[in-house]
């Protein structure tokens, strides 16, 4: 599917990042960019989290990116276990630097450093001991 936001290029881009984000993790990321212009934000966050499977990851390490770009909203929902990890602070200084980045337009470049700066931590918290089996699919969801 193709976004006015980013070109299919770009998509492709921010598939090949989260799965170099998630390489050397047991961590999962998703992107879901929501065109709807009727929704309930963090609730449809949510809800889109429990729609992909998010909550039934091993770890509970989950990470949802909730884009919107019409309604200039993101959201972002990491699972209990990394989240319990990382703190509340970490996704606000990632939401912020987002959020500053999609002022300026730079919607690719936003989304790719934000997935591969999660993967980061993801690594340090959820570093792979064994086999690592993609739990999720990497593609980019829209609604």
């Amino acid at each position: 599917m193709m976004s006015k936001f980013l070109t299919n290029q770009q998509i492709a881009s921010l598939v090949e990042a989260i799965q170099s984000a998630e390489e050397n993790s047991t961590g999962e990321i998703r992107v879901h960019i929501d065109s709807n212009t009727e929704i309930q934000h963090a609730e449809t966050a949510l809800e889109v989290f429990k729609k992909l499977d998010m909550h039934k990851t091993a770890e509970r390490n989950a990470v949802l990116f909730h884009v919107n770009f019409e309604q200039k909203y993101l959201t972002i929902i990491g699972d209990i276990g990394i989240h319990e990890k990382v703190q509340q602070q970490y996704w606000d200084h990632l939401h912020d630097f987002i959020t500053s980045e999609f002022a300026k337009g730079n919607y690719h470049k936003a989304l790719k450093s934000a997935i591969l700066e999660t993967g980061l931590e993801l690594k340090k918290y959820f570093p792979i001991t064994g086999e690592n089996p993609n739990q999720l699919p990497n593609e980019i969801t829209f609604s």
